[in-house]
């Protein structure tokens, strides 16, 4: 089988990485890697080495980001990347049996989409859930309609999946993939980490990703002020914080915590992590804060509790670790204080469902 994946970010690749090792050794399979998005600019870290670190071939580069994260600018951004894959898809469409799709991000919408008239076969990862706080929401369930193949993360959305589609077939629970790389990846100790990034994880740590609100865009200013108070008035905690996305009124957000909280001592900020030490700073945090998915989705299998500020993940299924709390300085602290003093979460992380890579490679090798 001839696979395709499109990646576009840090975030997907780090996703896909255990099912991608998997088809990789797997002489069934064929890979081939389709890289975009903010894996080809420099302004987001360049991640297209982290594929490459990571032990795969970059088959086929197409670049269509903008540098400006605006409203209009998104929109062209979505144009852009349909113009130039259509033409990726005429010249190169033939050599696919089946093209891997992840999430919700406009860039993978805008890549799929183009892909319509060309007859392309898509596998879509983590469909049938639910983020009105972001316009992502539109593009995941478009992402399904434009897809034959389909893992979910839970039965719920399973479920959701189902009730979408006009003919609701080869549809999967596998649970989230993401989860395998935990059992797999070797994480960093304490001292590990310290030494690859010098940050000394035995501090209190709270780990923080907070991306842009794209329903309330202009909110974003106000609520990121907010965020970088709570911060301040918190100097016993260490914020590790990784950098937001290329949302609509990402760079506000970046520009601002860049500007606030550059000299505060107990504040690191990393553009990406990577995978490993992603996940061995979730391992080591006392909690994480922010607004990502990754706090959704992961955060449990660490017995960790997570502060989900504002709406952004609003409607996401998720476990009794994950405390939701408004984007106000006063309710925020509540729960941070409330946070710091429980204990490990230690209850089983509702997305998995005993390893989706297995599941995944299976139903691909029966459709």
């Amino acid at each position: 089988m001839r696979v395709g994946v499109l990646t576009s970010s840090r975030a997907d690749f780090g996703i896909y990485m255990p099912l991608l090792k998997e088809i990789q050794k797997d002489d069934f399979f064929e890979l081939k890697t389709i890289v975009f998005g903010t894996h080809l600019s420099a302004f987001h870290g360049y991640t297209k080495t982290n594929i490459e670190a990571a032990g795969f071939a970059i088959d086929y580069e197409i670049e269509s980001m903008m540098l400006s994260d605006s409203k209009e600018a998104i929109s062209t951004a979505m144009g852009l990347t349909m113009t130039k894959f259509a033409n990726f898809w005429e010249t190169n469409g033939n050599k696919f049996d089946i093209v891997l799709c992840l999430g919700d991000r406009y860039e993978m919408f805008a890549a799929v989409l183009s892909a319509l008239p060309f007859s392309i076969q898509f596998a879509h990862l983590h469909g049938g859930e639910k983020t009105l706080g972001a316009i992502d929401n539109v593009f995941r369930h478009a992402l399904t309609h434009a897809s034959v193949v389909h893992f979910t993360a839970c039965e719920l959305y399973k479920e959701r999946v189902e009730a979408l589609l006009d003919e609701p077939k080869n549809i999967y629970n596998v649970g989230a993939l993401s989860l395998d790389n935990i059992l797999q990846i070797d994480l960093l100790d304490k001292e590990e980490f310290k030494q690859k990034w010098n940050i000394d994880m035995d501090a209190k740590t709270a780990l923080m990703t907070f991306h842009s609100e794209t329903v309330k865009a202009e909110k974003n200013i106000d609520f990121a002020h907010e965020v970088v108070k709570l911060i301040k008035q918190n100097k016993e905690i260490q914020f590790l914080i990784t950098m937001p996305n290329a949302d609509t009124a990402g760079n506000l957000i970046r520009q601002i915590f860049i500007q606030e909280l550059s000299e505060e001592s107990h504040v690191f900020m990393e553009e990406n992590l990577g995978t490993q030490s992603y996940f061995s700073a979730m391992k080591h945090c006392k909690f994480l804060i922010g607004n990502t998915s990754s706090g959704i989705l992961e955060a449990a299998s660490f017995d960790k509790y997570v502060l989900n500020l504002g709406d952004r993940q609003k409607g996401r299924l998720a476990g009794e670790n994950v405390i939701h709390t408004e984007i106000n300085l006063d309710v925020m602290q509540k729960a941070l204080d409330t946070v710091m003093d429980l204990p490990s979460f230690g209850a089983k992380n509702i997305f998995y469902n005993g390893g989706a890579t297995s599941k995944i490679i299976n139903a691909l090798k029966s459709i």
